[in-house]
C-alpha cells in the first residue's frame, strides 16, 4: 500500500505523541479532575461507598474558618525569604559571571546547600538554632552579644523567620546557577557597545542585562511563590508545625492523614491551585508592563 508523504508524516507524528500524550492524560489531567471531583464530597479515603456529594460545604469551611488563612500567612515568611533569595542569586550571578579570579570556586561553594540533602540541612540548622548549645547563640555570646541570643525555633516572632532563612541559604545556589547560564547568553558586544556610548555599570544592567533575562527573572519568580506555597520539608522536621510554623501545605495533609477528610484536603488542594493560578496570572501582567516601558 503506497502512502502519500502527508499520510506518512501524520502517522509518524501521531505515533509519536500518542504515548505522551496518554501519559499525560493518565497522570496530569485525570488525577486533576478527580481532586476537584473530591472537593465536592465527604470521602474518607478508605473506599468510595461512603463517599457521598455535599456540594460547596467543604469550601465553606475552608472559607468561613480563618484558621486555614491564618496559617497561610506562615507562607508569606517563605515567598519573602524567597524574593530576598532571588535577588540576592542574580545579584552573585553577575559577580560571579565577570572574569573575577577564582570564580568557579565560589561557584561551587554557593551551590553545595542545594546539593545536600533536604533533610540532613535541617537537621543541621536544628543544631545550628539550638538554644542551648546551638552555634548562633555561642557566636553571639563571644561577640558579646548576649543581649540577642533567642530561641529561634521557640518564639513566635521570630521561627518562621528563621526557618525562611533555612530555604533561602538551600535554594540561593540553584537560582544562582539558572542567573549564570541566562547572564552568559547575551552577547559581549551589546555591553561594549553601551560601553562606547557612556553607560555605565547600573545602567548595562538595567537596560541590557534584565531585559534579556526578563523570562528567566519571570520563572524564577513563579517557582518562588510555587515553593512558598508548598512549604513543607524544612518546617516540619524542624519543628513539627509547633509554635504557630505549621504551613498551608501541612495543614492540608494533616486534614487528610491525620483526620481522614480527603474531600475537605482535596478541597485546599484545589484551592491553593487556584491562588497560584491568580498569583501567576497577577505577576506575568506587572512583568509585562514593566516591560513595554522598559
Amino acid at each position: 500500500m503506497n502512502l502519500s508523504y502527508k499520510t506518512q508524516r501524520i502517522i509518524v507524528i501521531t505515533t509519536f505523541l500518542a504515548l505522551p500524550l496518554v501519559l499525560l492524560l493518565l497522570f496530569t489531567y485525570y488525577p486533576s479532575v478527580m481532586l476537584v471531583w473530591y472537593s465536592f464530597t465527604d470521602w474518607d479515603g478508605f473506599g468510595f461507598k461512603n463517599m457521598h456529594f455535599v456540594g460547596l460545604k467543604n469550601y465553606k469551611e475552608i472559607f468561613t474558618n480563618p484558621e486555614y488563612f491564618r496559617i497561610l500567612r506562615n507562607n508569606l515568611y517563605y515567598f519573602i525569604g524567597g524574593l530576598v533569595q532571588t535577588a540576592l542569586a542574580l545579584f552573585f550571578a553577575v559577580i560571579l559571571n565577570s572574569k573575577l579570579k577564582g570564580r568557579n570556586v565560589f561557584r561551587v561553594i554557593l551551590f553545595l546547600p542545594y546539593i545536600l540533602h533536604q533533610v540532613a540541612i535541617a537537621i543541621m540548622f536544628q543544631t545550628v538554632y539550638h538554644t542551648s548549645y546551638g552555634s548562633l547563640n555561642k557566636l553571639l555570646e563571644v561577640l558579646g552579644l548576649e543581649a540577642w541570643k533567642q530561641q529561634w525555633l521557640g518564639n513566635p516572632a521570630i521561627n518562621d523567620w528563621a526557618l525562611a532563612f533555612v530555604s533561602l541559604w538551600m535554594y540561593m545556589g540553584y537560582n544562582m546557577v539558572i542567573f549564570i547560564g541566562a547572564l552568559q547568553s547575551i552577547s559581549d558586544d551589546l555591553y561594549e557597545a553601551a560601553r562606547i556610548d557612556g553607560a555605565n555599570a547600573w545602567q548595562s544592567f538595567w537596560h541590557i542585562t534584565m531585559p534579556s533575562i526578563k523570562n528567566v527573572v519571570e520563572l524564577m519568580l513563579i517557582l518562588t511563590l510555587s515553593g512558598a506555597l508548598q512549604a513543607f520539608t524544612v518546617p516540619y522536621i524542624m519543628t513539627l508545625g509547633a509554635n504557630d510554623t505549621s504551613t498551608f501545605l501541612m495543614k492540608t495533609l494533616d486534614v487528610a492523614f491525620k483526620f481522614n477528610q480527603f474531600g475537605l484536603a482535596s478541597a485546599l488542594a484545589v484551592v491553593l491551585l487556584l491562588m497560584v493560578a491568580v498569583v501567576v496570572l497577577i505577576q506575568r501582567l506587572i512583568l509585562r508592563e514593566g516591560g513595554t516601558r522598559v
